[in-house]
């Protein structure tokens, strides 16, 4: 483990995203990786299909963060032009990587299929990526610099992601506890703010429940270092132990 943070940011590009034709299912797959990798994911972005847009958020993105992860748009169809931006971000050429021609073409081969104009784009990328190996459907996904490009399909996506896990570099892992707490939000806010603010090396999320009678909230404390962790924790503990108190005698304060 290392004391280096490491960042990510998420970019899924598709009109169907957008319109709701599509439920994304690959940035909670990824999301989770990441997380037990001790890699740290900051932005999620959903573009459309439109290259200037494709462009504009790939460099802002890979500018600000360690790493940048792509799904989406490198099929065989006209409107699969993630090659074609992520060429023209980097100022490179958008070309038939002949590695890729080949493995495709092989495959055509063994299946008894055209090896067509269509099915060739999807050996498209800028001159000079790696290759993310594509043990699904044999088209490969590509790396340009800190971009990993990869399909949308979940199930080829899921299989890249695979491939490139082992080759990141991880940061410190990030420790969690979470904390029942029988009390709501407006119980707790003000209390809870404070705590956050004495421990700031920690996280402190607030997740409400109401279980149709009353609301409770699971409090999950995050952080690197585990004594800061400890600390907080029970800094937050102490905050219901003592509202506890309070509604012992008599005090409970407001419901929400």
């Amino acid at each position: 483990m290392t004391s280096q943070i490491v960042t990510a940011a998420i970019l899924a590009i598709g009109d169907e995203l957008l319109s709701g034709r599509t439920k994304d299912k690959n940035i909670g797959h990824l999301a989770d990786l990441l997380l037990l990798s001790g890699i740290d994911l900051k932005e999620v972005r959903i573009v459309a299909d439109e290259e200037d847009a494709i462009v504009e958020a790939l460099n802002a993105l890979r500018a600000r963060f360690t790493y940048v992860f792509t799904s989406g748009g490198i099929g065989p169809t006209h409107d699969d032009i993630t090659a074609d931006a992520i060429s023209k971000a980097f100022g490179l050429p958008c070309e038939h990587d002949q590695a890729a021609m080949a493995q495709l073409a092989a495959m055509y081969e063994r299946r008894g299929m055209e090896f067509t104009d269509a099915r060739q784009r999807m050996a498209r990328m800028p001159r000079g990526a790696r290759h993310i190996a594509n043990p699904v459907s044999t088209a490969p996904g590509f790396i340009v610099e800190n971009v990993y490009v990869m399909a949308g399909v979940p199930q080829v996506f899921q299989a890249m992601v695979d491939n490139i896990l082992p080759e990141l570099a991880t940061g410190a892992k990030m420790l969690t506890r979470a904390l029942p707490c029988p009390y709501g939000e407006g119980d707790i806010g003000t209390l809870l703010g404070a705590i956050q603010k004495a421990h700031p090396d920690t996280s402190i999320g607030s997740y409400p429940r109401y279980d149709g009678q009353r609301f409770s909230t699971e409090l999950v404390v995050r952080a690197r270092d585990a004594s800061a962790l400890d600390a907080a924790a029970e800094a937050v503990m102490a905050m219901i132990r003592d509202l506890d108190g309070a509604r012992a005698t008599g005090h409970p304060g407001p419901e929400a």
